[in-house]
């Protein structure tokens, strides 16, 4: 109910460019890349040819998913629910990630996950943005695919931004990073992050998780920086493929021709 309210007091509009209708405008639909097969089964990675695992699968995860590519207007919308405070960004975007994941299954129960987590900002960081948003998109992804929703982690520290820091520096600056809050974690734990670039957070994360009694640490991300052929071949296809709200039938085309997470 305070959802429609807020819908009618503040339109929501595209979470990609400002000005069309939400989820996404016709303009930034046709631009949206997501992240197709073939893949890499173990992290979702897209390549050339189906392998069960790449030279980019990140360590410590069991399985990784992406629902597109990090570029355009998800791109825009990523910036936009970080540094902006649009939170009706993480249900277009979350809605997508579910149904990149896995779909649930005739009973309505979903599969892969006991737990659905976040990466978490530092608490400095979550003061000066006013939210978490892995925590928005983490919240959606959980509720649709029927999965209880709680924080495991905690950042012990701030290592900055990493985006200009190479894969070999990031994995070392986020040992030790994150650690578990809990002791009684369940076995299987699907993580949500915003973007996946080398892995190094997620699989801090994931170590911090299995130190405390995880088995399996799957990641789910919004969007993943995809370089080379493989993203050369995605960028030129059409439309997201993905189900987003608003659009008339729920279903992921990037899962449909690989295997799904069990």
């Amino acid at each position: 109910m305070w959802d429609r309210l807020l819908d009618v007091l503040y339109p929501r509009t595209c979470a990609g460019c400002r000005r069309g209708p939400w989820p996404f405008c016709p303009d930034c639909m046709t631009a949206l890349v997501a992240v197709t097969p073939p893949l890499c089964d173990r992290c979702g990675r897209p390549l050339v040819r189906t392998a069960d695992t790449c030279r980019d699968c990140p360590p410590s995860l069991h399985r990784a998913r992406a629902a597109f590519v990090y570029e355009g207007p998800v791109r825009s919308a990523v910036l936009r629910l970080k540094f902006a405070g649009d939170r009706s960004v993480a249900r277009a975007l979350g809605s997508a990630m579910a149904s990149a994941w896995a779909p649930a299954d005739a009973s309505g129960s979903s599969t892969g996950a006991d737990v659905v987590t976040w990466v978490p900002l530092s608490p400095k960081r979550r003061a000066k943005r006013g939210y978490d948003q892995a925590r928005a998109l983490a919240v959606v992804v959980a509720r649709e695919h029927r999965l209880p929703t709680r924080p495991l982690l905690r950042r012990v520290r701030d290592v900055g931004p990493q985006a200009r820091r190479a894969g070999a520096d990031r994995r070392q600056v986020m040992e030790g990073v994150f650690r578990s809050i809990r002791t009684d974690v369940p076995e299987r734990v699907l993580l949500v992050d915003d973007v996946l670039t080398t892995g190094a957070t997620a699989a801090a994360c994931a170590d911090a998780l299995r130190s405390a009694g995880a088995c399996e640490v799957s990641l789910l991300v919004a969007a993943r920086s995809v370089r080379g052929r493989a993203g050369a071949m995605l960028a030129s296809g059409s439309g997201p493929g993905l189900w987003l709200p608003g659009r008339s039938s729920p279903g992921s085309r990037s899962q449909s021709q690989a295997k799904r997470p069990t």
